[in-house]
């Protein structure tokens, strides 16, 4: 095989998609901080799905009108700060592909290297590590080899890359010491990784299958119990091994695993399938063993629903263009509430475990309608995302200003000195200045046993984190939150605000704003009943 044609390169990006979806829980599993928000792998698989879904519907014979559907499926649907990075490897392959009906081996291996630098080039400050380091160090190591063979393959370009890939996924420790600490490599290098071994499968003729449905995140068993997700509709022209080998029973069973109101339907040499779920790319893989796609159509519902847009498209519908408009994320009907109140105009409901999309963002941008658009991603795996959206979007329609907000609270100090009536500039300036000026901190639970910069943490504990430290474990909620605010108040500080998430009562709600009352006479106390998951209280100083 001396290069890939069209037909090829969709079985290895299938093969790359099922093989990170087979092992994404893996992924997850590999976070640093052990609180629940191991979202690597979820984000990754369902951005490369997104990409997948899209390439696979595309009928072109040539690769790199292929590459090109991947890279723009990748670009809207990326999720989480991997799942970005992982969009524009991709993209940086597209580039180097295009014009390409089919691709030799050193075509493949300079695709890569290209890969490698539109990613560095995506993110501010790339940090040595992480998922940049994986790619480019195995992108470099391939081209020289290629350059060093005669005649080199793709099968040998990719059975390299494989190689330095896991060898530098393995070297990641070194390069982080919280990554050797805590005993783990890097969650977005091993799901690259994931990707590289299923192209390297494909091109053995190793061709993967779905594995049995693994536990589901919270975030996405939180969206199929709701019906979000995807609304995928296809219908397939069964081949001759697909009238042979078509159980629609079987087919069921698959499908079930993934989503949700299931429908499906043979006709002789035709079937049709209606599914709801979180990975369309996921059902689409699973029709394509019997035979080609005749129509296939894929709606996000999750754009729709009230739950993940606070306000539908309804209400922007009439109104006139206006100066600003501001898009805020945040988790839970009270922080929801609380952003409508300062004048967000959309609250996508997004946070740990559950990291909107760019398309989610590039749809609330298209909603509004308005001059001036100010984003508060509010986490800082989101802001990529975020920033990525903002450079789809037409900038001589409106302009989008990103304001990297790492936190609940510093979205919220943004929105309190968001103020319509004076100029961008002036807005963004003392909205920036918040942002600089607020401390963050959070009680969550802990999802495992580990020591983190020599605090040795037992799983449930409660532990109370100042932006990325973890201050203090312990087995007591209130314990550990009363001791993370004697870290935080100082007789410097003027205001705190706590904002309540769904698992904390009034009482306790009281009993810790009694103790700031008592102890820390000098400051204003604000309690707010946020309502958001994972996190028992978020705790905002200034």
């Amino acid at each position: 095989m001396e290069k890939i044609d069209a037909r090829l390169f969709k079985t290895m990006i299938e093969n790359g998609a099922i093989h990170l979806s087979n092992h994404y829980t893996d992924i997850d599993a590999l976070n640093v901080f052990p609180v629940p928000d191991g979202d690597t792998g979820t984000n990754m698989s369902m951005t490369f799905n997104a990409g997948v879904a899209d390439a696979l519907a595309c009928n072109s014979e040539r690769v790199d009108e292929i590459a090109k559907k991947l890279s723009k499926g990748l670009l809207m649907g990326a999720r989480g700060n991997s799942g970005v990075i992982l969009s524009q490897i991709f993209r940086g392959l597209y580039q180097s592909l295009d014009g390409k009906a089919d691709v030799n081996g050193v075509e493949l291996a300079t695709a890569f290297v290209n890969g490698s630098r539109v990613a560095y080039k995506a993110v501010m400050r790339p940090v040595e590590g992480t998922i940049l380091t994986v790619i480019r160090e195995s992108a470099d190591y391939t081209m020289a080899f290629a350059n060093g063979k005669e005649n080199v393959t793709p099968l040998e370009v990719i059975e390299y890359l494989v190689k330095e890939a896991e060898e530098s996924l393995n070297r990641t420790p070194e390069l982080l010491p919280v990554l050797k600490e805590v005993g783990v490599v890097d969650s977005g290098g091993a799901g690259l990784l994931m990707v590289l071994k299923g192209f390297e499968m494909a091109l053995k003729g190793e061709i993967l299958e779905r594995q049995e449905a693994q536990q589901v995140s919270g975030a996405q068993a939180e969206v199929e119990s709701e019906e979000f997700g995807y609304c995928t509709e296809f219908i397939i022209q069964l081949s001759e091994k697909g009238m042979k080998t078509f159980k629609e029973d079987s087919l069921k069973e698959s499908l079930s695993r993934i989503g949700n109101s299931l429908v499906v339907v043979q006709d002789e040499d035709i079937v049709k399938v209606h599914v709801h779920t979180l990975t369309p790319g996921d059902a689409l893989n699973l029709g394509q063993r019997y035979g080609e796609f005749v129509k296939l159509k894929i709606e996000n519902m999750s754009l729709q629903h009230e739950n993940i847009m606070v306000n539908s498209k309804e209400e922007f519908k009439n109104e006139p263009e206006k100066e600003y408009a501001v898009i805020a994320v945040a988790a839970g009907d009270g922080l929801s509430e609380t952003f409508k109140e300062l004048r967000a105009d959309i609250v996508i409901s997004g946070g740990q475990t559950m990291n909107p999309s760019t398309e989610d963002f590039v749809e609330a941008i298209n909603k509004c309608n308005a001059r001036h658009i100010f984003v508060l991603p509010n986490n800082s795996n989101i802001i990529l995302a975020a920033q990525q959206a903002e450079s789809i979007c037409d900038a001589e329609q409106v302009e989008v200003i990103v304001l990297p907000t790492k936190s609940i609270p510093q979205g919220y100090a943004a929105l309190i000195n968001f103020n319509p009536e004076v100029d961008v500039q002036t807005n963004k300036d003392n909205m920036s200045e918040a942002i600089g000026n607020v401390q963050t901190g959070q009680v969550t639970f802990a999802i495992k046993d580990t020591t983190f910069e020599g605090l040795e943490i037992k799983a449930n504990e409660f532990m109370g984190i100042r932006e990325k430290d973890i201050l203090v474990s312990l087995p007591d909620k209130l314990e550990t939150t009363k001791r993370l605010l004697d870290e935080m108040v100082n007789e410097d500080c003027e205001l705190v605000t706590l904002f309540t998430g769904e698992d904390v009562s009034e009482e306790e709600s009281s009993e810790i704003e009694a103790y700031l009352e008592e102890n820390y006479s000098n400051v204003e106390v604000e309690m707010i009943e946020g309502g958001q998951p994972v996190y028992s209280f978020i705790i905002s100083v200034e």
